[in-house]
């Protein structure tokens, strides 16, 4: 029994526990990648559809971010234990959901509700990560949930190709049922459900800004150059702004809304957010155009696409720790600065690839932009954590997550509709 209550008090028992959790959501995020051309004939969806093949991958990141800022306020009042198990078991369904998918709708209806789970235990461990660590240590912490996280999301491309090659992806999803059974298990035994707060949850403002937050999502999924794009993207704009605009003036109204408006005063708060929707936008680019273009233009397989996409992710992964480690010494801002320097000039880089793009100036560029995207993640986390209430900590940490995936969701938007209209014009 007393070695069972050390383990139980053992912070780094409890960090591994959650982050394996994450692990598998972060591997289904970006699995997809890698096994698109094998999913597409079997859900009826040809070459000249990818834009609404497209939607499999935007759905999960829709999934991941509309659930946030609600599941992160029902574990600050139920627990941050108890709702990470409610989050990993909506995950578990989610899987089976897709793997069973017979054509597109399923499967993209699938992937929402399988994120939603997936999505919400990111910014819970976070929470989770804040009431068991001294603040000194919890930069570490957030930096190696952050490269579990991009660790996951490096290994999903080659993990979805290893499938596709040997077995079928259905697999995929199948192999998460296990795991996430497992994973539930060390979690009661060693973390239990949590300390409950007393508070109250304000699920129509939730609801609110979910929906504001999928239309938003609909109005940039149009491809430019079309007859109708002004009429459609405005027809889901008008209703999302005014979802959007009666979730601000209920939070103004209620004395205990989803989300206190008055987090936003911190400075340092709202940089760290502004700065992950931009982070989040430029990083889908990257994860979406190195496997297409090695699967399209330059004709390799799935497994191929994904070990060259993995020298970027890898490089994520890595750099999330050392910003750990560079943010307990340093601070915020250094590491911050340092990794959006970094990925600007990969960026560069990278857009000078042509078809005539090898090694070694291939794999140096990847592992410029990723150490870059890397470095920011534990600053920009801590930064979050941080600047919040203790009562607080799982939602001021589910929208700083939040941002980032909004910024996926509107960069990959863009990056389907200008590309797709540049294709059909």
């Amino acid at each position: 029994m007393q070695h069972a209550l050390r383990l139980k008090n053992h912070p780094y028992v409890i960090l591994a526990i959650i982050c394996t959790g994450i692990f598998i959501a972060s591997l289904d995020q970006t699995v997809i990648y890698g096994v698109m051309p094998d999913i597409m004939p079997d859900i009826r969806l040809s070459v000249f559809e990818l834009d609404q093949a497209a939607w499999i991958v935007n759905g999960y990141l829709l999934g991941f971010t509309i659930a946030m800022p609600l599941m992160g306020r029902i574990s600050d009042v139920y627990g941050h234990g108890l709702i990470f198990v409610l989050s990993l078991l909506i995950f578990l369904a989610g899987s089976v959901f897709v793997a069973i998918s017979p054509n597109l709708e399923w499967m993209v209806g699938a992937r929402i509700f399988q994120a939603i789970g997936g999505g919400a235990m990111v910014p819970i461990a976070m929470a989770i990560v804040a009431d068991i660590f001294p603040q000194k240590n919890r930069a570490i912490a957030l930096g190696v949930i952050g490269g579990v996280v991009e660790g996951g999301a490096a290994l999903g491309p080659l993990y979805g190709g290893l499938f596709a090659d040997y077995l079928d992806w259905r697999w995929i999803f199948w192999i998460n049922i296990p795991i996430s059974l497992i994973v539930i298990g060390f979690v009661f035994s060693l973390l239990g459900p949590g300390s409950r707060r007393v508070g109250r949850i304000d699920y129509i403002g939730g609801l609110l800004l979910a929906g504001s937050l999928a239309l938003l999502s609909i109005a940039l999924s149009h491809e430019w150059g079309q007859p109708d794009t002004v009429a459609h993207t405005v027809s889901y704009l008008v209703p999302a702004f005014l979802l959007f605009s009666l979730f601000i003036l209920r939070e103004i109204k209620l004395e205990e809304p989803l989300i206190e408006l008055s987090m936003f005063k911190s400075v340092t708060y709202l940089s760290a957010g502004i700065t992950n929707l931009f982070v989040g936008g430029a990083l889908i680019m990257a994860l979406v155009n190195v496997p297409l273009m090695s699967d399209t233009i330059l004709g390799c397989s799935p497994l191929e696409g994904g070990l060259r996409l993995l020298r970027l992710t890898s490089m994520i992964a890595i750099g999330a720790v050392i910003g750990g480690f560079l943010c307990r010494r340093f601070g915020y801002r250094l590491p911050t600065i340092l990794g959006l320097i970094l990925s600007a000039v990969g960026f560069i880089l990278l857009s000078s690839w042509n078809l005539d793009i090898a090694d070694p100036e291939m794999t140096l560029h990847l592992i410029i932009c990723g150490l870059g995207f890397g470095l920011v993640v534990a600053p920009l986390a801590a930064a979050a954590v941080d600047s919040v209430r203790i009562d607080r900590r799982g939602i001021g940490s589910s929208l700083s997550v939040m941002m980032r995936m909004l910024g996926m969701i509107i960069g990959l938007s863009a990056l389907t509709s200008w590309g797709m209209g540049d294709f059909h014009g």
